[in-house]
């Protein structure tokens, strides 16, 4: 009865968010509720979601300050000197072009937030394709690509879900999947390396200077730039560089807890940035709609985790999972889960995903020895693949910025993503943090 029950919520709660009848953050403290009170747990309704939210808790807190950690970062200009830098760099050869594309797009993506990466890459490297004639798919499709192996860092949604998801820390899932992530991104250049040569070959090597008809692309983004100088701080590049290397070397370390660290770094950060309170107090608040959009979900998550385990209706939902899997295939639930989780979080939301499905994929794989950290890291393989949803917000501010047709750039980009996920779980399965 208990998994009928667990199997209708997940049903409920997926068909609702996918249909767009109910908001991820609303269907994730209702709908478990709801089924709760059907199932007969009213009198421990509390307990249990109170139980889940502090297990979340200092997850939520890792994300706030992580994501106003970043936000700084590129409010004072960390990252400004790299895009100036790639664009003198590059010039008017199309190989450069987009190999400083991917470069750029897997640097800005430090700060986890897919917006935030397509507005600054887009803004700064589509100048130079439209005056070389260059196609702006390719464009569209190399950012995405730098995006989807950046996302798994802790402080981006899919790895936050995860965590959330499994009540597991950064250490368990994202520390072990570094190697697979720096493949990932060696894979992105390299992808980016072929589709520049083939757009070489087709346009040649042009002199940005032939070009007369007023300023130049890197003209054209000083003066786009204007408007963010009063919150520039060019004379702290240095002390902003010198900070970040510490908290990312603090971070692989281990030297304190996560959300303690990024707490620090986030209140070293302000204070020498913006040492007037009022622009910290602008500086904060512009950044406040990204920590509530994704801190929210977290805590949300835990009523739902909290429910979904206190009633124990994952436990048996696992058990009768465990009954339809062959005894030759339960041992290779990791890969199975690497390689579902791309249609998986292509044809449903994440949310759907990491609290719907992974749960139970987890208690089943539990069965044959399997830890719910490996579990976790395979199922974060299939997020190149997944930008490429419709379900994905950000993607539509992709296509919008680079002018290009959703399903043109769903068939470009789909192969080098699915090239991207697999070339990451040949690194994972290799380095041993996701088993065979």
């Amino acid at each position: 009865m208990l998994a009928v029950l667990g199997f209708a919520m997940i049903f409920v709660f997926m068909f609702l968010i996918m249909t767009r009848r109910m908001s991820a953050l609303i269907a994730l403290m209702l709908i478990p509720v709801l089924f709760a009170l059907i199932g007969g747990f009213s009198s421990d309704l509390g307990a249990m979601m109170l139980e889940g939210v502090q297990k979340l808790a200092p997850t939520g807190i890792m994300l706030t300050f992580a994501i106003l950690y970043f936000g700084i970062m590129i409010d004072s200009g960390l990252f400004d000197p790299v895009i100036s830098r790639l664009l003198k760099i590059v010039k008017g050869d199309p190989l450069k072009i987009v190999v400083g594309t991917a470069i750029l797009a897997l640097l800005v993506s430090l700060d986890g937030d897919g917006t935030t990466t397509y507005m600054i890459t887009i803004s700064a490297m589509l100048p130079l394709y439209t005056y070389l004639g260059m196609s702006p798919l390719i464009l569209a499709g190399v950012v995405m690509l730098g995006s989807g192996v950046m996302n798994i860092i802790p402080w981006g949604g899919p790895t936050a879900r995860v965590m959330s998801a499994l009540s597991l820390d950064a250490s368990q899932v994202f520390t072990p999947l570094i190697p697979a992530m720096i493949g990932g991104a060696a894979w992105v250049i390299f992808a980016a390396y072929l589709l520049g040569k083939k757009e070489r070959n087709r346009l040649g090597i042009i002199q940005l200077e032939t070009f007369a008809l007023g300023n130049s692309p890197i003209d054209e983004l000083a003066v786009a730039a204007m408007d963010s100088m009063h919150y520039k701080r060019p004379k702290l590049l240095l002390v902003n560089f010198v900070l970040t290397v510490i908290l990312m070397v603090c971070l692989i370390k281990e030297v304190m807890p996560l959300p303690i660290l990024f707490m620090i770094a986030f209140a070293i950060a302000v204070m020498i940035n913006y040492p007037n309170l009022e622009q910290q107090k602008e500086r904060i608040a512009s950044h406040a709609g990204n920590v509530l959009a994704v801190v929210s979900l977290v805590f949300a998550a835990g009523i739902f985790t909290g429910i979904l385990s206190g009633t124990k209706m994952v436990d048996s939902m696992a058990n009768g999972l465990v009954s339809l899997i062959p005894d030759a295939l339960g041992p290779h639930l990791p890969i199975i889960t690497a390689l579902i989780s791309m249609p998986f979080t292509f044809f449903m939301s994440n949310d759907a995903f990491y609290f719907g499905v992974l749960p139970i994929l987890s208690k089943a794989a539990a069965s044959y020895g399997i830890s719910a950290a490996e579990m976790g890291r395979a199922s974060l393989i299939g997020q190149p693949v997944h930008l490429l949803s419709p379900l994905v917000a950000s993607t539509y501010l992709l296509v919008g910025m680079a002018k290009v047709d959703f399903g043109d750039h769903q068939r470009f980009t789909l192969k080098w993503a699915i090239g991207t996920s697999l070339f990451m779980l040949l690194v994972a399965i290799i380095t041993g943090v996701v088993p065979l």
